[in-house]
């Protein structure tokens, strides 16, 4: 009996000494690393280069008092329409101005003769672009017709009609700037006016009626009330909302990755979708402007025309706010994977892939990359899992399991 006890301790001694070294083992045993996986996919990206703009009109006009004298209340409102040559914009009581002396008379009829030839020149650059316009009407009904019977591509249709499109707003704008010049001849020549060549009121005073140059709305009302008022003082400021811009100033190191055509998304300005647009002009010289950091930033103007239909943005008005999207790279299936994904190995790109439960480092060539996905040249393939957001933890041949949410 005692050898049999004895026997039965040594073995309960022995099941616990393997207890013991199971839970040391378990204990020491290294444990797989928590991280948040993703798969990598192949499918359309964009690189933008993103701003904050404004809108603004093309082409204000702004009336001015064309002599010294008495302004009556002006009637008119922000965002009342005018019509070119009927609107009366501002009746105006001149003052008496007195004979005109040789000097003065001979430098307004200097800035008369400037004022008719800026006419004559817009005159002639308005027939070119209509002749222009005549051969791009023609070469859109042939290019038409070839698209219809299977000889040209539809890229060389979308092309014919951009170009007629343009050459239209090309004299829609010359037309306004023909209205304006003639509207300062008018002026220039209002000031040789002689005190008894003066039109007059029915109380014998004399006035003055400034109509509308152009076909549009009134942006700003400069002065509202009657009062005496200078030569040259700011009244109304005109303008056609159709004429409708965005300006957004970019650095000057992301200004030079860009060029005139290059396709703009405006978002954020109001509406349910981004508006299409496209880069008209990159202003040659810079600015220098203080971020809200206070840090010196060189800044250059992009001008963005809007290339959906008027209906699309007509609610838009000038000195409101928008951001800008030029997009300077874009394709429809690359393979991609978020930059969180990404770290330095050596002067290189590394990853790490997740291929039987344990992470391998694995070199890639990056292409392009935005604020939120990078584009994967070489090594990886549209499928595979990777690691997001690598921690310390994880190094090559770790085994590693997928947080779950929330953890």
């Amino acid at each position: 009996m005692k050898k049999k006890s004895r026997v039965r301790k040594v073995i309960v001694r022995l099941v616990l000494l393997a207890a013991v070294v199971a839970l040391v083992v378990y204990a020491l045993k290294p444990r797989p690393a928590p991280a948040e996986f993703h798969t990598v996919s192949r499918g359309p990206m964009r690189v933008t280069l993103d701003h904050e703009g404004k809108t603004r009109v093309r082409q204000p006009f702004v009336i001015s008092a064309p002599l010294a004298g008495r302004v009556h209340r002006i009637e008119l409102e922000p965002g009342d329409r005018v019509r070119a040559n009927r609107t009366a914009l501002v009746r105006f009581e001149a003052s008496d101005p007195g004979f005109i002396d040789a000097r003065t008379r001979a430098e307004t009829q200097a800035r008369i003769k400037a004022a008719e030839t800026a006419v004559k020149q817009i005159d002639a650059e308005y027939r070119k672009v209509e002749t222009e316009l005549r051969l791009a009407e023609t070469n859109l009904r042939r290019v038409e017709e070839l698209v219809r019977q299977g000889i040209t591509a539809q890229a060389q249709l979308d092309e014919a009609r951009s170009q007629d499109q343009v050459l239209r707003d090309q004299l829609d704008v010359i037309t306004s700037a023909r209205q304006a010049a003639v509207f300062e001849l008018e002026a220039a020549k209002a000031r040789l006016v002689e005190p008894a060549d003066s039109g007059t009121d029915a109380s014998g005073k004399r006035m003055i009626v400034i109509r509308s140059p152009i076909d549009g709305v009134v942006l700003r009302r400069l002065r509202q009330s009657a009062a005496v008022v200078p030569q040259g003082e700011p009244l109304l400021e005109l303008a056609d909302p159709a004429n409708l811009e965005v300006v957004a100033d970019y650095l000057s190191t992301d200004a030079v990755r860009m060029k005139p055509g290059l396709p703009v998304l405006i978002d954020r300005w109001g509406g349910n979708e981004a508006l299409r647009g496209s880069i008209r002009r990159i202003e040659p010289s810079g600015f220098m402007k203080i971020s809200a950091l206070g840090v010196e930033e060189q800044r250059v103007n992009v001008i963005i025309d809007f290339d959906d239909p008027r209906q699309a943005w007509e609610s838009l008005g000038s000195e409101y706010r928008v951001e800008a999207r030029v997009i300077i790279w874009e394709s429809d299936d690359v393979v991609q994977i978020p930059t969180s994904c990404l770290f330095r190995n050596g002067e290189g790109w590394a990853v790490f892939a997740v291929d039987a439960g344990l992470a391998q480092r694995r070199n890639v060539t990056v292409g392009h990359r935005n604020g939120v996905a990078a584009e994967v040249v070489e090594g990886l393939r549209a499928g595979e899992t990777v690691v997001v957001y690598p921690s310390g933890d994880i190094q090559d041949g770790v085994e590693v399991v997928e947080r779950e949410a929330g953890a």
